[in-house]
């Protein structure tokens, strides 16, 4: 009987897409794939709106105008998927790709500069090109989901994925795993309002965010992005990843210096951070930021910037809104170089909300176990207490080396802290989550390791009496050293029959 595929749709196509993938390495080639499926989509959108103005004899569907007053890209006869598709067999489809997007970007001056011009390049196999176009030009795109925004934001968002898993560390700089950010989403609920993140990535905390408003019946316009990356690459495929969502990716800007040294948002106070900032972050220029504003709390060692980045954020945190960070464990007990007592102070201010400890594993760059810092500066019912969950063992090995976070693992922390801050249906339980009042806490030197808190959970007790117990564990180790003696004497008789004595 023939194996039955169980495979999703967006885990088909990328195993099919990666096999033409061939001798070229996934951090390049992320770049020829991902470039395809957005010309792909706004192609298909561009098309959709078309047939109706054709459809209609009072308007020119090749009029740019008609397509800005829609909000849909304007994608010239050039750059049209069908034109694209007739020229796949041809050696000169590279070229014909380049020439594409590059007019996409001259007619969509948010697009300029973003798409990639790659598929020139000589080590890109042209019959592989070929194939890939055809691959994603199969109708199944158009049959598996009649909403094609949400079908090509899921295959984008899978391939972003599985792509940074492909890279390993490289591809952490860049992907922040969907179960963690969909936590710290669910979490803050950003329903209304302006939404920060100060070290964006390819856009998933955007993404997951539009989600949660539409999976809640709010309306996207309700809420506004506001971003920043170092990495030119990285933000270009964000602003792919955004614009594939209908997010308006105005606010996302890129810049090589950095959030710390060009702040692209210095007036900005935000309802809802989410941030993965880089883990204990080197030289991030204290020489020429040591008196900066942001250091409320203290300045940060120039050995690592965890603290750098968790002040920044506060400082752009409207005085009702909330952040949530992803740091290292590390931030949570460190008293090197002054850190310790930027933490006391963030402590004592009355800003640390919870601290959720994380699991190994979780990451795609780093092996370590994290934690997520959540805090506000107005804490409505639970004043001068901290929510500590410990999460460390939830999850479950997804592959050899990666951790994830099941839907039921994700639902117990989200209700957990929910709980908590309504005041209804929370209990501390040991092992996995306790309220801490700021005074256990300081005489705990301010360390905020949940562990220290929530304690170690109690053995479940299988009811059998501990005489009981003691008996028939005696009673199975004298049968285990009455075994360890007649084999050594086993032993002895074997080696005595080939001349060696014991």
């Amino acid at each position: 009987m023939a194996k039955t595929d169980n495979s999703s749709f967006e885990q088909k196509l990328f195993k099919a897409a990666d096999k033409l993938r061939k001798n070229i390495d996934a951090a390049e080639y992320k770049h020829v794939v991902l470039g395809l499926i957005f010309l792909k989509y706004i192609s298909e959108s561009f098309t959709e709106l078309y047939d109706k103005l054709e459809a209609d004899e009072w308007s020119d569907p090749e009029d740019r105008d008609e397509y800005i007053a829609e909000n849909t890209f304007f994608v010239p006869k050039l750059a049209r998927w069908s034109h694209i598709q007739a020229q796949a067999k041809l050696p000169s489809i590279g070229q014909t790709i380049d020439e594409a997007m590059e007019t996409v970007e001259k007619e969509n001056k948010e697009l300029k500069n973003v798409l990639p011009q790659v598929y020139g390049k000589a080590n890109l196999d042209k019959t592989s090109l070929g194939e890939l176009i055809d691959l994603i030009s199969n109708t199944e795109l158009q049959a598996e989901n009649e909403n094609s925004k949400d079908l090509f934001g899921r295959v984008y968002e899978y391939f972003l994925g599985e792509f940074a898993n492909a890279e390993g560390k490289k591809g952490g700089q860049f992907y922040t795993p969907k179960a963690i950010v969909k936590l710290m989403v669910e979490m803050i609920e950003p329903y209304k309002g302006r939404v920060y993140d100060p070290a964006s990535g390819s856009g998933g905390m955007f993404v997951m965010s539009e989600k949660f408003v539409t999976e809640h019946s709010g309306n996207i316009k309700d809420i506004t992005v506001y971003g920043q990356e170092s990495n030119q690459t990285t933000w270009k495929l964000s602003k792919m990843n955004l614009a594939i969502r209908n997010i308006n990716s105005k606010f996302v800007s890129w810049n090589t210096e950095g959030t710390f040294l060009k702040n692209a948002h210095p007036d900005l106070k935000a309802d809802f951070i989410l941030a993965n900032p880089p883990f204990n972050q080197k030289d991030w220029g204290i020489d020429i930021l040591a008196e900066d504003g942001r250091w409320k709390y203290g300045t940060p060692p120039n050995g690592n910037a965890n603290y750098g980045w968790m002040q920044h954020m506060l400082y752009h945190l409207a005085p009702r809104g909330v952040m949530a960070t992803v740091l290292s464990n590390g931030s949570l007990s460190t008293n090197t170089s002054g850190e310790g007592d930027i933490r006391k102070n963030l402590v004592d201010a009355d800003l640390v909300e919870s601290i959720v400890a994380l699991p190994k594993q979780l990451f795609y760059n780093t092996g370590i176990p994290a934690c997520i810092w959540f805090l506000r500066i107005e804490k409505s019912n639970h004043g001068k207490e901290v929510l500590f969950i410990d999460a460390s063992e939830l999850g479950f090995m997804k592959s050899r080396v990666h951790r994830d976070f099941t839907e039921e693992d994700i639902a117990k922390i989200r209700d957990t802290y929910h709980n908590w801050r309504k005041g209804e249906n929370y209990q501390d339980v040991k092992g996995f989550c306790k309220s801490a009042t700021l005074e256990a806490i300081q005489k705990h030197g301010y360390a905020l390791t949940p562990g220290r808190y929530v304690g170690i959970p109690d053995e479940d007790d299988d009811g059998i009496p501990f005489e009981e117990k003691m008996a028939g564990l005696s009673a199975k180790l004298k049968q285990q050293m009455d075994k360890e003696q007649q084999l050594n004497q086993e032993i002895a008789i074997e080696l005595a029959k080939i001349g060696f004595k014991i």
